[in-house]
């Protein structure tokens, strides 16, 4: 849709109005703020295997993509050159049992 209006100076300006209708395409552009408004759907999209390039002020900033394959950790583990830990590591302290917030346990020791 376009639509034309006068300036000031009696020049006419025209402005745009563009809307991303969902399509079949591998890659679609999408604006941070139509992002955040919407972020769960874009989820939604991505993990169906849908990618999205990002744009701040319209210009591309980042790619949202599917994750796919696997991490390094786990590339490492299958390989068999890591092996995941058997045991809690020795010398770290057993964690702090409290009642209440952390706010209320640091105010309670600086007293």
């Amino acid at each position: 849709m376009a639509g034309g209006s006068k300036c000031f100076d009696g020049s006419t300006v025209y402005t745009y109005c563009m809307s991303n209708v969902a399509t079949n395409q591998a890659n679609s552009v999408v604006g941070l703020r139509q992002l955040r408004a919407n972020l769960s759907d874009y989820v939604e999209d991505v993990k169906a295997g849908r990618t999205y390039t990002l744009t701040e002020h319209g210009k591309p900033v980042a790619r949202l993509v599917p994750v796919t394959g696997q991490t390094a950790y786990e590339r490492l583990l299958a390989q068999g050159l890591i092996e995941p830990a058997r045991r809690r590591p020795s010398g770290l302290d057993q964690p702090v049992l409290a009642s209440g917030t952390v706010s209320d346990l640091v105010g309670q020791q600086r007293r």
